[in-house]
């Protein structure tokens, strides 16, 4: 049995520490600083970029954009970008949390994109976010954003027992999201809730009565915190599976994981995109932009201000030609042109029982390579063009390639590719890592496609340039 390659250790170690968006994009950015990468803030000026140096920032703390800057970069060369996105569907804690019913503590949740929601029953849950803390010091209050995760399972969402509701067995499970998605905290035994919140708990008081969650869970996130918990002013919270992400199968070919739709891809373009840049003379010859932006929100249709909907992406490419080059504001536009879009976004690879959910001439497969998306109703944003330039960097290096379009008799799911090839004006292509059980708590994909997508776009940003020299369409 072949052992595991390092790429894909590196991807299950990504995938545990980031339960999150929030998380993903602190572990983006502790790689990205370890790297050698400068944190810039939108808040302040950019004048001193240069040549052949290195540089990310955030937004929200769930979108993270990095880049370099090659050593023959001139304000109005191109950008080449991969684009994927850090969130997944998932249950999020509702502004007033508590719930207590038939003798149980319960939280109240949203559900949060579109997510297989039965696959939630029956999970060892636990939470995690972010959350904005008070603190006071010498007589100064501020406001702190701090990442928190509980570690033990401490949620559950029970399923109803066959005997209870026989028609499960000839009419399946039916879900109400509002009455049954509502996971079990803990069980209104008097004594034994007052001694452990009034031993550990929060304080009562005329500021904060805890009408909004159950003084159980701020203990909990209080404690994770690091603070009491009448300091947490709010928070955003999710529910998380606590089983961790596993390579996995009898020959080890899968990874068994929560949220690969779509950190799997955020993954490889971030470590692509390090790798890539991290020897000495690796941008000496480069006079482009190499740049991965990871965005939030993708899952509930990007309209936010750090969803792919945003500026951000063209904010970024304008401050990075205008701090070469203040002077000519048309060479935002020129740059634009010679730019590339890479939109990653996982595939979904063929189901053997399933099959006839795939066309027939277009049936991806696990272990088969990076998936391009075709529709010719523009929910995908390849072209013959973009599709050719993507294509060809796969064949110098034999890597394989796959094609998928959907069959005409079911609709089409989209990406963030058509959302910046139309706001930006940018060329795209729409590609992913073929997976099953996409928007399941619990997906599977193949040890093999995570190396060919790696590997892919590690030459995408090495070979690019020189490529897309030869390429003559708009002349």
């Amino acid at each position: 049995m072949a052992a595991v390659a390092p790429v894909v250790s590196d991807l299950v170690d990504f995938l545990n520490a980031s339960p999150t968006a929030f998380h993903a994009v602190d572990e983006a950015k502790r790689r990205l600083k370890a790297a050698g990468f400068a944190q810039l803030s939108e808040r302040e000026e950019w004048a001193g970029l240069q040549p052949g140096r290195k540089y990310f920032f955030t937004r929200n703390h769930s979108t993270i954009v990095a880049f370099a800057i090659g050593a023959k970069y001139d304000a109005g060369n191109g950008f080449h970008i991969i684009g994927a996105h850090t969130d997944s569907p998932c249950l999020k804690l509702k502004p007033v949390s508590k719930v207590t019913k038939g003798g149980y503590l319960e939280v109240g949740v949203q559900t949060y994109g579109g997510g297989l929601w039965y696959t939630w029953f029956d999970r060892d849950l636990t939470i995690a976010g972010r959350v904005i803390i008070r603190e006071k010091r010498d007589g100064e209050v501020s406001y702190a954003h701090k990442l928190v995760r509980v570690q033990e399972p401490i949620l559950r969402i029970p399923t109803l027992a066959i005997h209870l509701d026989r028609s499960l067995s000839s009419e399946g499970l039916k879900i109400n999201n509002q009455s049954h998605l509502v996971p079990v905290l803990a069980t209104c035994i008097k004594n034994e809730m007052q001694k452990l919140v009034g031993e550990n708990g929060p304080k009562e008081s005329l500021e904060n009565k805890n009408t909004k969650h159950h003084p159980l869970l701020l203990q909990l996130i209080a404690k994770e915190a690091n603070c009491e918990p009448d300091e947490i002013c709010d928070f955003e919270l999710q529910l998380c599976d606590t089983q961790p992400s596993a390579v996995a199968g009898a020959m080890k070919e899968f990874i068994f994981s929560g949220r690969l739709d779509n950190l799997c891809m955020s993954f490889c373009s971030l470590k692509a995109l390090i790798d890539s840049t991290s020897a000495g003379h690796s941008l000496d010859h480069e006079s482009g932009v190499r740049m991965v932006a990871l965005f939030d929100h993708e899952e509930v249709g990007s309209n936010s201000a750090q969803g792919a909907g945003s500026p951000a992406m063209l904010d970024a490419l304008s401050r990075i030609t205008g701090s070469f080059n203040s002077s000519n504001s048309k060479l935002l536009e020129k740059a634009i042109q010679r730019s590339f879009l890479v939109s990653a976004d996982m595939a979904h690879a063929l189901h053997p029982n399933y099959m006839d959910k795939h066309e027939e001439n277009h049936q991806p497969k696990l272990h088969g390579g990076l998936v391009i998306k075709h529709n010719a109703n523009q929910r995908y944003a390849t072209n013959a063009v973009t599709a050719f330039i993507f294509r060809e960097i796969a064949e110098r290096h034999q890597l394989p390639v796959q094609d998928f379009v959907v069959r005409n008799d079911m609709g089409c799911g989209s990406t963030i590719g058509p959302i910046l090839a139309s706001g930006v004006g940018i060329r795209t292509v729409d590609i992913g890592a073929p997976q099953l059980s996409m928007h399941s708590i619990r997906e599977m994909c193949a040890v093999d496609d995570i190396s060919h997508s790696y590997e892919h776009f590690k030459a995408y940003f090495e070979e690019f340039t020189e490529l897309d020299s030869k390429v003559k369409v708009d002349h």
